[in-house]
């Protein structure tokens, strides 16, 4: 072979060995020449009126939809999900569960973006084996084989209080089958999470019986900085006192190095990755479809949650001791008869860091917002939910400033955010807590209306008023009212949010 051309021809194969791979994890090639029994069926969302295109179905707070009651034997071969929902953060609001021969208890119960591989309730792509996820993380796809001898019922639950999902829309692709033979396993997947974590390893499963773990995925919510995952990943297997794989890191375990970054591969990576900040979220996958872990008569499958321990300042307390960030994962396995049920999803207030949310229209309401002389305070309906606060600084005042006053229930350490407006005519702003500048320049521009958070850091905070003061120091030249020749100097706070770190 001419050596000019090694790199493309090796560069093309990889691509072939790669495709060959997904495929036939998928299902062996050599099976497509080859019929079936089965019959193919499925469950979806049309609209029953055939004429119509109502193809959605909404789900009220605290209701529970249920997408299929499917007749065995049988086997789920595909699942597809979107949504609509007023709540931002539905991917943890929303709990998808999966009833195996008419039990009582789930054998799958996850948050749905969770599931889907992504935590702290993002929406993001996903491109791995079994799991797909499109449409920037709202077209999600599931691959998983998940066979059932009697029954299968499917159903979500929408565990928000206030907020309606507008329209959900699923497909449920499933196969009837003659039989299944007496050992085919039965596939589960179960929550999980410590916020924060407890001294000692992190528990991801406790399986008792016999099958294989396929998978899991593991959140991180950071609650200090620095690099969180130096703990090692530790398997028992069948009852071992120690651990019968015992690896050398968390991102190791991943199949990563050095770190994370967003990545992704069909057996792993990094969906969510926010770097190693103080509120800093991450999640990533790991799947064992070539390599499952297997076990006759249990599982035991934790993980060490250990790196440098930092203090709110950045200082750094140890080099390698234990951590107490938040941790949340998923593990996906197969198992025949009835699995041990180890976790359960806890109620929605849990699934998130303990945080308080001061809406910026409730500060202009209670008299806790205050402006430069002559300048307006006032509230405005933006981005389709949010009511915020809108300062409104005359074009002739030279230095326009804002205060707000919040307060604090309890002596704690708190991630200080602001969810702020950026439009077209908006300003640069410096930003001082308590008279502690926490940025230096806000710049609030944006030629669409967006929602963005800024970041504020880490504080002790004592109970009782605290003060955010907003100082414009200019606008971007881009920044102007239509109206009007003058710089855009307007500001729009949504929330102050507080979340507790410690």
């Amino acid at each position: 072979m001419d050596i000019r051309i090694l790199p493309s021809f090796l560069f093309s194969s990889g691509l072939l060995l790669m495709a060959c791979q997904r495929l036939g994890a998928q299902g062996d090639l050599a099976s497509l020449a080859r019929l079936s029994d089965a019959k193919t069926l499925r469950e979806s969302s049309y609209d029953r009126d055939l004429e119509g295109n109502r193809d959605a179905r909404p789900i009220a707070p605290g209701e529970t939809l249920t997408l299929g009651e499917l007749e065995g034997p049988g086997a789920i071969t595909h699942l597809w999900f979107t949504v609509n929902a007023e709540d931002p953060l539905y991917p943890r609001s929303l709990v998808l569960r999966i009833y195996w021969d008419g039990e009582p208890e789930p054998a799958v119960e996850s948050p749905l973006g969770d599931f889907f591989a992504v935590g702290h309730g993002a929406d993001v792509p996903v491109n791995s084996i079994p799991v797909q996820v499109s449409s920037e993380g709202r077209a999600r796809n599931c691959y998983w084989r998940m066979p059932f001898r009697k029954s299968a019922r499917l159903t979500v639950t929408n565990d928000s209080p206030a907020s309606r999902v507008r329209s959900f829309y699923y497909y449920v692709d499933y196969e009837r089958l003659p039989s299944l033979s007496k050992d085919t396993p039965y596939f589960h997947a179960q929550y999980r999470q410590e916020y924060p974590c407890r001294p000692g390893d992190y528990l991801i499963l406790d399986a008792v019986g016999r099958g294989h773990l396929v998978g899991t995925v593991l959140s991180v919510w950071h609650t200090r900085g620095s690099w969180f995952g130096e703990g090692d990943d530790r398997f028992y297997i069948d009852g071992a006192a120690t651990p019968t794989l015992h690896g050398t890191g968390t991102e190791d375990y991943f199949s990563d190095a050095w770190g994370f970054r967003p990545f992704n591969q069909p057996y792993h990576g990094v969906t969510l990755w926010d770097g190693g900040r103080i509120g800093g979220r991450g999640t990533a996958y790991r799947w064992h479809i070539v390599d499952p872990v297997r076990f006759e008569e249990s599982l035991r499958f934790t993980i060490e949650h250990k790196g440098p321990v930092l203090d709110l300042e950045g200082k750094k307390l140890q080099g390698y001791g234990e951590r107490h960030d938040c941790y949340s994962s998923v593990a996906f396995w197969y198992q025949t008869g009835r699995a041990k049920r180890f976790a359960e999803v806890p109620p929605l207030a849990e699934r998130f860091a303990p945080q308080v949310r001061i809406e910026g229209a409730k500060l202009v309401q209670t008299g806790q917002a205050r402006a430069s002389k002559g300048d307006e305070i006032t509230t405005q309906r933006v981005l389709g939910n949010a009511n915020q606060l809108w300062f409104k600084p005359k074009s002739t005042t030279e230095t326009p400033w804002l205060e707000v006053d919040f307060d604090v229930e309890t002596d704690a350490a708190y991630l200080v955010e602001g969810a702020m407006t950026h439009s077209w005519d908006y300003g640069d702003y410096r930003v001082l807590l308590d008279g502690k500048e926490v940025e230096k320049r806000a710049p609030l521009y944006s030629p669409q209306t967006i929602a963005q958070t800024h970041g504020w850091g880490a504080h002790a905070l004592s109970a009782g008023r605290h003060t955010l003061r907003f100082e414009c120091v200019g606008s971007a030249k881009e920044s102007k009212p239509r109206s009007s020749a003058s710089p855009g100097r307007l500001l729009g706070l949504e929330a102050v949010v507080l979340t507790k770190v410690e």
